[in-house]
């Protein structure tokens, strides 16, 4: 489970949230900028964000926008998440191609994973307390014919053509189905059914979504002539220019049967110098002054990776919890020399030796044929030497017998740590009996 929810705080040094959203870098673009600081310092309002379930866990993306709610709702304001049970079956359009359209007993079992991901990030309790809907529940009783004449009759195809992301698609050589081109309308539509049912005034999102977005805006300004607004938080990116939020190409998943809370530290650890405060803005809720402290670490002992340590532990506490956290941690010191393997919670430490490089062998298998097996040593020579010049540890314990085999190890569960000098690690399953420990 995260933290507690309880134990959060917007920092209090800015005079609105506004100004904390802008200055944390979460508004990329917005409607009115002066309507929505007055309306964001006035009584509680609601609002919403969407998600749809393209998958079975929300990922670093979604998590943007998460916090994003929790910050709104510490400042008061009545947050709705929205699971796509009807968007889902859609697809919202991609630029390069069409999504391909799962069946509707998927996407109802991935519409109850995200909704319970939602839920761990949010209040429900006390007079801003959140609400969880599904916008299959207004979609679905729609005819075709209803939702033409009601909802489509609003929409000019001029106006949606020019949205970035069918855009994008009509000048590239998969095109855009009606499908896809509709989702808009779907949006649209979700906004306009919250304005009306409960009383919603704003939705948030990633700028990538903000042609959606304003389709929802300029569809109840049509229909009600009301105004409402909208935040398109931006896309984080690495200051290199590579993708944020993937991990040798995959997925950083919130879910930790995806993402190992061990690999999700990890993850954050190995955040670069140029990008960490801008994470620590974003991703935590330490304040303006302990993120400036931060700063000054930075430039001052880089080497001690203080900022990043502190991002690691405080993203993966907000996602996994304090025990998971500081399980992890005690993993990751012990794996590199500086903690006690015994101490470590069997589970925890076999979750952390799978996101290294390991194998699966027998017991009686050599020290040396496992650095070998596990690339710690090009050669089984190589290994030798390695060990005979002092430089190889199984479960942290220098090996000085070249014959030495891994049932020398000490850890139970079934697994065994190998390091080559100081940070060169490798995770080895042992079998019993035939059977692999992992």
């Amino acid at each position: 489970m995260p933290a507690d929810l309880n134990s959060q705080s917007n920092d209090r040094s800015f005079p609105s949230i506004w100004d904390e959203l802008r200055w944390r870098g979460l508004v990329a673009v917005s409607t009115d900028e002066d309507r929505l600081s007055e309306l964001l310092s006035g009584p509680p309002v609601t609002f919403y964000c969407g998600f749809d379930p393209t998958a079975a866990s929300l990922h670093l993306g979604h998590l943007v926008q998460l916090l994003t709610m929790r910050r709104l709702q510490l400042a008061g304001h009545r947050p709705i998440g929205l699971v796509g049970g009807s968007t889902g079956l859609i697809g919202d359009p991609r630029p390069t191609a069409e999504r391909t359209l799962h069946s509707k007993e998927l996407v109802a079992e991935w519409v109850s994973a995200l909704r319970s991901q939602i839920e761990r990030f949010l209040s429900f309790e006390g007079d801003n307390a959140a609400q969880m809907v599904n916008n299959l529940d207004w979609t679905a009783p729609l005819s075709a014919i209803d939702f033409l004449r009601d909802i489509g009759k609003h929409y000019r195809v001029g106006t949606m053509l020019k949205k970035d992301a069918v855009a994008a698609r009509l000048n590239s050589d998969a095109g855009i189905s009606y499908t896809e081109f509709s989702y808009q309308i779907l949006q649209g539509l979700d906004f306009l059914e919250l304005y009306r049912t409960r009383g919603c005034v704003l939705q948030t999102g990633g700028s990538d979504q903000w042609g959606n977005l304003t389709s929802g805006t300029d569809l109840i300004h049509r229909v009600e002539g009301a105004s409402v607004h909208a935040i398109g938080t931006p896309l984080i990116t690495n200051s290199d220019g590579t993708k944020f939020g993937k991990s040798e190409g995959n997925a950083i998943w919130i879910d930790p049967q995806l993402t190992s809370p061990y690999a999700f530290y990890q993850f954050w650890v190995n955040t670069d110098d140029a990008d960490v405060i801008d994470r620590l803005k974003v991703f935590t809720f330490l304040s303006r002054e302990e993120i400036a402290a931060l700063e000054r670490a930075v430039a001052e002992a880089p080497f001690r990776r203080k900022a990043q340590r502190t991002l690691a532990r405080e993203v993966t506490a907000l996602v996994h919890g304090e025990a998971a956290t500081d399980g992890v941690i005690a993993a990751s010191e012990a794996l590199f020399g500086q903690g006690d393997l015994s101490a470590i919670d069997p589970d925890v430490l076999a979750g952390a030796l799978r996101e290294i490089p390991h194998t699966t062998t027998p017991a009686s298998t050599t020290v040396a044929q496992a650095l070998a097996d596990t690339g710690l040593c090009s050669s089984l020579s190589e290994a030798r030497r390695a060990i005979a010049q002092g430089g190889v540890y199984l479960d942290n314990v220098k090996v000085t017998d070249e014959a030495a085999t891994l049932a020398a190890g000490t850890l139970a569960g079934g697994v065994a740590v190998l390091r080559r000098g100081k940070r060169t690690l490798a995770g080895v399953f042992l079998e019993t009996a035939g059977v692999p420990a992992s």
